[in-house]
């Protein structure tokens, strides 16, 4: 048991759980705009689709996220201006 405990507080461990958890916000956001898209009713097509669900930058989804609030068209989103 003791080894099992200290496995959990183990740096290595927390650092996977850290990333686990950065993953997971990551894909969270990526659906959500996504989801903004949808209730927009503007068509994404799968490539788009892909590349956005792949991302893994907080800060590129985030951009993405304020965009797809003004954007007309799916392509928008990855300009540097909208």
């Amino acid at each position: 048991m003791r080894n099992i405990q200290y496995f959990w507080r183990h740096p290595l461990a927390e650092q996977v759980r850290e990333e686990g958890r950065r993953e997971g916000r990551a894909q969270a956001r990526a659906e959500i705009v996504l989801r903004i898209l949808q209730r927009r009713q503007i068509d994404v097509p799968a490539d788009l689709r892909d590349r956005i669900l792949a991302s893994t930058d907080l800060d590129e989804l985030g951009t993405w996220l304020d965009r797809s609030y003004e954007i007309t068209e799916a392509g928008e989103l990855f300009g540097d201006v909208c």
